[in-house]
């Protein structure tokens, strides 16, 4: 028969073994995890070399692209410019001139309405309600 003290070191024995076991399988799951791992960010570098060269090609295209609006935005700037300097020249030459003929007008029908004969007029009739 066993003694007290054989049946504790076997009881101890056996918890170690299960804890050994136990702490094996994490390790075999924990090396799984990191292999998966290791593919991921494998096959990750793998894509994305070839996306990062796409989106450099379109900041590159996008940069070509802003310039070229930049110059047409320039050159729409001076042609407003352009129109707003035309329109000043264009409201100075006929805006003087249409004033005074309007004002030369005016004085003439004035002249006019002073010199015909005033006619009587009648007193407005009232309303009876």
């Amino acid at each position: 028969m066993l003694t007290a003290g054989e049946v504790a070191g076997l009881i101890a024995a056996t918890g170690w073994i299960v804890l050994v076991c136990v702490l094996a399988m994490a390790l075999v799951k924990l090396a799984r995890l990191l292999t998966e791992t290791t593919k991921a960010v494998s096959d990750l570098t793998a894509r994305l070399a070839p996306l990062l060269d796409d989106m450099s090609v379109a900041v590159n295209e996008t940069n070509r692209q802003l310039v070229a609006v930049e110059a047409i935005a320039r050159d729409v700037k001076q042609v407003s410019a352009h129109a707003a300097k035309l329109s000043g020249v264009t409201q100075t030459i006929f805006t003087g001139p249409l004033i005074k003929v309007s004002a030369l007008g005016h004085g003439v029908r004035r002249a006019i309405e002073a010199r015909r004969p005033r006619k009587a007029t009648a007193p407005a009739r009232r309303r009876q309600p």
